[in-house]
């Protein structure tokens, strides 16, 4: 006779819930860091440009942070 699928437990659950939630906000994070460390560099040295380069810079960063969490997640196997 074949056994019944086990149900999944409920740590397990909160960890891929945990991992698609830093999924989410790892752009908006790493944009709003660029961001005001840009601001504060534009600030300090008296340059216009300093705001969007580090807006750029975060979202890359955010990019390489979803990127990466998702390889790991497919490399381990996760839905």
């Amino acid at each position: 006779m074949s056994e019944a699928p086990k149900p999944k437990s409920a740590p397990n659950s909160i960890v891929k819930a945990e991992s698609a939630l830093q999924l989410a906000l790892a752009i908006p994070a790493g944009c709003f860091t660029g961001l005001l460390i840009g601001y504060l560099l534009d600030r300090h040295f008296h340059a216009h440009w300093m705001t969007m380069t580090g807006l750029f810079l975060g979202a890359a960063g955010g990019f390489i942070q979803v990127f990466t969490s998702a390889a790991r997640m497919i490399k381990r196997g996760d839905d």
